[in-house]
C-alpha cells in the first residue's frame, strides 16, 4: 500500500461516517503520529510505500473509527497547546475552549511572582500542566474525584516535566479549602441531560459521563460549591476562572454574584458562545 492508496481506502472506508473535514484531520493525524510524515511527504513523493506493520496499525485505527472511537484513544494521545497528553476513556479529551481559558489566566498572571494555583477537576492535567508549564514560578495543585484520571494525569506531568500536587478528593463534599489561592480554576462538569440528543455518539459513548453531564433540575451544583469555597479561600486579588456551559452564561453570572462575587466577567470564545467566566472581589 502506497500513502495515496492509503488515502484513498481512509476516503473510501469512512465517507458515510464522517464529514470530508474531519476525514482531512484524521488523515493528518495518522500520517503525522503514525507514520511520522507530513502532507509535503505525500505530494513529493505519493507512491512512497507503507510497511506492512504500518498498515496493520493504520487498519486497526479505521476498525475502531467506524465504530465511533475518538482518534486520539486510537492513537493514545492527543497534541493540545504543543504539548502531548495521554488520554484514555478515563478522562477528557481537551477542547479548544479549554485553550482560550488557559491563555486568559496567563495573560492576567504572566507577570506575577511565585502565584498560587488551585485547579478542581484534573482530568488529562491539561489545565494544570499548560499552567505550569507557562507560568514557571506557579505551585500548582489540582483536585480530582476520579483516582484514575489523576493516573493519567500524573502521567502527563511526568511527560510534559512539569511538577504539580495532586489531590484525590471530592469537591461538593469539600467543606473548606484549607489554603490560600491566586488563581482557582476549574472546568467541571455543566453539559445537562436534556443536552445529549446535541453531542456526537463518539463522546456519548467513550468519554467519561462522571466528567461531562449534571442533572437537569441543578446544572450548577459545581459553580455554585466551588465559589463557595473559593470565598473564603482566595487571596486578595485573586480571581476566580469557570469554563461554562454556553447557555447558561447569565445564570452563572447571577449565580456568583448572588454568592458574594464583585467583578465578573463573562467572555465569548472564538465560535461567539459564552465560554468562560472570571469572578473576583
Amino acid at each position: 500500500m502506497t500513502l495515496l492508496s492509503f488515502k484513498q481506502h481512509l476516503y473510501v472506508t469512512l465517507k458515510d461516517h464522517y464529514p470530508t473535514t474531519e476525514l482531512d484531520s484524521f488523515f493528518r493525524i495518522l500520517l503525522e503520529d503514525v507514520l511520522k510524515l507530513s502532507k509535503i511527504d505525500v505530494a513529493l513523493n505519493p507512491q512512497q510505500e507503507i510497511s506492512k506493520i504500518e498498515q496493520l496499525q493504520l487498519q486497526n485505527i479505521i476498525d475502531g473509527l467506524m465504530t465511533q472511537q475518538p482518534i486520539q484513544h486510537l492513537i493514545g494521545f492527543t497534541e493540545f497547546m504543543d504539548l502531548k497528553f495521554i488520554v484514555n476513556p478515563n478522562v477528557l479529551i481537551p477542547r479548544p475552549e479549554t485553550e482560550e481559558l488557559i491563555r486568559w489566566i496567563v495573560a492576567d498572571s504572566f507577570s506575577k511572582n511565585n502565584i498560587d494555583i488551585l485547579d478542581i477537576g484534573t482530568g488529562t492535567g491539561c489545565i494544570p500542566i499548560l499552567l505550569k508549564h507557562q507560568l514557571k514560578q506557579a505551585t500548582v495543585q489540582t483536585i480530582d474525584v476520579s483516582k484514575k484520571a489523576i493516573e493519567t494525569a500524573k502521567e502527563n506531568a511526568n511527560i510534559n516535566k512539569v511538577a504539580i500536587e495532586f489531590i484525590h478528593q471530592d469537591i461538593l463534599k469539600t467543606e473548606k479549602i484549607s489554603k490560600s489561592y491566586d488563581v482557582i480554576v476549574s472546568n467541571p462538569p455543566y453539559v445537562r441531560n436534556l443536552e445529549k440528543k446535541e453531542m456526537q455518539q463518539n463522546v456519548l459513548a467513550h468519554e467519561p459521563h462522571l466528567a461531562l453531564f449534571v442533572a437537569d433540575e441543578d446544572p450548577l451544583i459545581f459553580y455554585r460549591k466551588i465559589a463557595q469555597l473559593a470565598k473564603q479561600a482566595l487571596k486578595p486579588n485573586g480571581a476566580l476562572y469557570y469554563e461554562i456551559n454556553q447557555y447558561l452564561g447569565k445564570e452563572t453570572v447571577d449565580l456568583l454574584k448572588d454568592i458574594g462575587f464583585k467583578h465578573v466577567t463573562l467572555q465569548k470564545d472564538i465560535f461567539g458562545n459564552d465560554r468562560m467566566i472570571k469572578a473576583s472581589f
